[in-house]
């Protein structure tokens, strides 16, 4: 673990009073590992809407956009090494997280911004389509990683997904230096892979696919990520620590019928996850 594990990171995403998605599980995994997170709310909901009638709560445009703004500007933003965003709750939003990365950048060139397009599902959307069309256009081309499952990478990119080789070709198509598939068909029956592309060359990881998952499992291995790379963890290594780390945790929390990921209760696993998952180099990078 180097210096660089206790800079602190910005992460706009979504906040429910109940569950561990969106800042619940980014954020937390980030905090349990050492980070101070500057939390950033897109949308505030009583729980996933998955769970039943969720009520949604916007901030005011004007008002997100000032606070995002002040946080651009602020006198503090040495401290911080990476920026996250995940769900946007309004398609506007994404003007000023815009504005924070390049601001943020300017000032500090060796921060990391990580984009979680988080816009669907093997459903298809379920955000508005101006909503991901935003975060394809404007945000994802300031990334230096993105975090997509393979539904939203099929989306952004209109190739297909559903093979661990097709997944990389469209990671490798989708623009930023680094991409971390999600949820990919694996070539192990009944598994999982991730899918990570590199400048180095890509990686794949594999493990038992886990019945009745929780959801929020891509929002924590966005937070597992982020911690990686600031950890100065190898392309590979970071790829293993994320894919056993967020498979601990699901498993664990399936295993105990839980109807959220139980990062509370399970967060001893996050620094030293024992799970075993399946390791493979892909591809070497183009000379």
């Amino acid at each position: 673990m180097n210096q660089d594990a206790a800079q602190a990171v910005i992460v706009a995403t979504s906040f429910v009073a109940r569950g561990s998605v969106g800042l619940r599980a980014t954020g937390f995994a980030l905090e349990r590992l050492g980070h101070p997170v500057w939390a950033v709310p897109t949308v505030f909901l009583p729980w996933h809407p998955g769970h039943g009638r969720a009520t949604r709560s916007v901030p005011d445009a004007g008002g997100f956009a000032a606070g995002v703004e002040e946080l651009a500007d602020s006198r503090w933003l040495d401290e911080v090494g990476a920026i996250v965003t995940g769900y946007l709750g309004a398609a506007d939003q994404a003007t000023a997280l815009v504005r924070l990365v390049e601001t943020a950048k300017a000032r500090r060139p060796e921060i990391l911004y990580f984009c979680d397009p988080v816009i669907g599902d093997e459903a298809g959307l379920y955000v508005p389509e101006a909503t991901a069309t935003a975060i394809r256009d404007r945000l994802l081309p300031l990334a230096d990683i993105a975090t997509p499952n393979r539904h939203e990478l099929g989306w952004l990119t209109g190739q297909p997904t559903d093979s661990v080789g097709a997944a990389l070709a469209a990671a490798r198509a989708l623009g930023p230096a680094r991409v971390l598939a999600t949820s990919v068909p694996a070539l192990m029956r009944n598994s999982v892979a991730m899918v990570y592309a590199t400048p180095h060359g890509a990686f794949a990881s594999e493990h038992p696919l886990v019945a009745h998952t929780p959801r929020g499992a891509g929002d924590l291995a966005a937070g597992l990520l982020a911690h990686q790379i600031l950890a100065g963890a190898s392309d590979e290594l970071a790829l293993e620590r994320t894919a056993a780390g967020a498979f601990e945790i699901v498993a664990r929390s399936a295993r105990a019928g839980a109807d959220e990921l139980a990062i509370v209760v399970e967060q001893g696993r996050l620094p030293r996850p024992m799970a075993m998952v399946q390791m493979r180099r892909l591809a070497e990078a183009k000379g």
